[in-house]
């Protein structure tokens, strides 16, 4: 790129899109729905016959692309509040208005996020483009820019092969991939999907999770104008590694990119799962991709739609929706005061003091779930196993010591601590279920948290039987019959802490 006294000279060709990246100080302006406008696309001749429309022929190039900036006191404040909005991923109008009574309400209450806005982190709509809209309508009344990144559900299926694949996303949000600044903290948007093409009966042909060439070779340009010790954002819809494994295949060619910069973090999507994985961690399924250990942090955003909008119905009339690990529908939250950054995770219509979900993990528990899971797989013959209660747990069960108090904690990471009082004793620390200290994934129904997975194992939704932050503790053998209550107290990374009280039976 050529530049001189604010022009600039970009290669052209016959299909391209070109952005601004903003520079703190500076805001880009917004559309009616709030979504940031900062890019150009470029394509002749249109896009080829798309279901949904893609790009209309944008003719020849103009003699310049000019991106207006205004100054901006809210994008220069070195104190930022970056809500990250993941896999909102609507399929029909009724989970548009299922969505709109959650986190998109909940962002619009607050005002903490002027300048840095939202970013809309891939899965925005699930597959039906004609959504697009819809859901942008969704965030319109965001008190801040809105940004987006596509990924797997927002893409052209019909398209031959990934040329054309996201061309109605380009139509309806913008550039692809892009970097801005806010603060003392620069963002990347990056597009790791990459579609097969559709296949020859019409149908979807899949696609790789992976960054292409162009966008490495982009974004080590982009942050060679980057101070080495920034704080560095690098979002993308699929993670780069999630606690289970190697989501991105090249994940080494960007770790390799981002070696300079320490203070990066990563940040995904898509596996719709809450995650605070820490430079260090390591996993054997990690060693397996040749990833020894993480060189830098990677946060996975949790989902604005939980497990796809499923189940029962709760007092908010939305589906519980719990995810796969053991947490609830919610947006993430980093927050930069200069070049400190924390986060922090907000379930849906709640306030950010629910981190927890607790249950007992007892062997009847056990139990009941390797039943019902089977009774699934054998074609749900005959009446459902009736479910095992999550807040009670037998004498028997106590007396074995394998009765556990299992919390999934929101916030919880490899630096972060639970310890569990029953009956006002003494705190005893709670063991991680995951230490990531180079071990295989520990997986199996006693690595599950019950609230969610007895509603997950009746909903048909989405079961991991492990998570990234669960702990668990035996329950003292000794206990007798009647009500127990125990306080869960946790402190994650920052030293922030965190209650919980939890009320359970034991029965005779």
């Amino acid at each position: 790129m050529k530049r001189e006294q604010g022009r600039y000279e970009l290669p052209a060709t016959d299909n391209f899109t070109a952005f601004v990246t903003q520079p703190a100080g500076w805001q880009v302006p917004v559309d009616e729905q709030k979504v940031a406008q900062f890019s150009y696309n470029h394509l002749p001749e249109g896009s080829p016959e798309l279901r949904f429309g893609g790009l209309k022929p944008t003719g020849d190039l103009p003699a310049a692309v000019n991106f207006p900036l205004a100054k901006s006191a809210a994008t220069a404040d070195p104190r930022q509040s970056c809500p990250i909005a993941s896999d909102t991923q609507t399929y029909d109008m009724e989970e548009v208005g299922y969505a709109s009574r959650g986190v998109p309400a909940d962002l619009a209450a607050r005002d903490d996020y002027a300048g840095c806005g939202i970013l809309l982190l891939g899965d925005n709509v699930g597959d039906d483009l004609s959504l697009n809209q819809p859901v942008k309508d969704l965030y319109a009344d965001a008190n801040g820019p809105v940004r987006a990144i596509p990924g797997n559900h927002d893409m052209d299926f019909d398209a031959a092969d990934a040329t054309h694949s996201v061309d109605t996303y380009r139509r309806d949000f913008g550039a692809p991939y892009y970097s801005y600044e806010v603060g003392d903290t620069h963002f990347v948007g990056l597009f790791n999907i990459v579609y097969n093409g559709q296949k020859a009966d019409g149908s979807n042909g899949g696609y790789a999770e992976a960054l292409t060439q162009e966008q490495l070779d982009w974004l080590r340009n982009d942050l060679q104008h980057v101070e080495r010790q920034k704080n560095i954002v690098v979002a993308a819809h699929a993670p780069i590694v999630d606690y289970r494994g190697v989501t991105t295949d090249n994940a080494s060619a960007l770790y390799e990119i981002l070696a300079d910069y320490p203070n990066a973090v990563t940040v995904g999507g898509h596996t719709h799962t809450l995650e605070h994985l820490l430079a260090g961690d390591s996993r054997q399924e990690w060693i397996d991709a040749g990833i020894p250990e993480l060189t830098h942090d990677q946060l996975v955003a949790g989902a604005v739609s939980g497990s796809w909008y499923s189940g029962e119905l709760n007092e908010n009339g939305v589906p519980y929706s719990y995810t796969s690990d053991a947490a609830e529908p919610g947006v993430l939250t980093i927050e930069f005061d200069g070049h400190e950054r924390s986060e922090y995770y907000t379930v849906r219509n709640e306030s950010a003091d629910r981190q927890f979900l607790t249950g007992i993990n007892s062997p009847a528990w056990r139990e009941w779930a390797e039943v019902y899971q089977q009774w699934k797989d054998d074609g749900e013959q005959g009446e459902a196993p009736a479910p095992v209660a999550t807040d009670s747990v037998s004498t028997a069960d106590v007396s074995t010591g394998a009765a556990w108090l299992a919390a999934s904690f929101f916030g919880g990471s490899t630096d972060a601590s639970v310890r569990v009082s029953v009956d006002g004793g003494e705190p005893v620390a709670a063991e991680h279920t995951q230490p990531a200290t180079g071990e295989a994934l520990n997986v199996g129904w006693e690595y599950t948290e019950t609230v969610s997975g007895t509603h997950n194992l009746i909903a048909d939704a989405a079961l991991g039987r492990s998570s990234s932050h669960l702990w668990r503790i035996a329950l003292p053998s000794d206990l007798e019959p009647g009500e127990h209550t125990a306080q869960v107290s946790a402190t994650d990374r920052y030293g922030r802490k965190h209650r919980t009280s939890f009320a359970f039976t034991v029965t005779g």
